[in-house]
């Protein structure tokens, strides 16, 4: 069966960051963690982490190659 919830180690693996760059997130409410109702650890959704992986992609700048000329006077 397929996972629901990561825990925090999971979750910083799947997006490639630290475990404290996730806390940093959950405080400043850019990626919010449900709590385990007995241990009160972090949980991440696995399909928050998608859709955040997938907003993140949206709004990075495209990089274009640009071609320069030099004028030849």
């Amino acid at each position: 069966m397929w996972k629901k919830y990561l825990k925090i180690k999971e979750a910083a693996d799947f997006l490639g960051v630290s475990e404290l760059t996730l806390r940093n997130w959950d405080g400043k409410g850019k990626l919010t963690a449900y709590r385990h109702p007995v241990n009160n650890y972090r949980l991440y959704r696995i399909i928050d982490l998608e859709k955040f992986i997938e907003k993140i992609d949206k709004n990075k700048p495209r990089k274009i190659k640009v071609k320069l000329i030099e004028n030849e006077d």
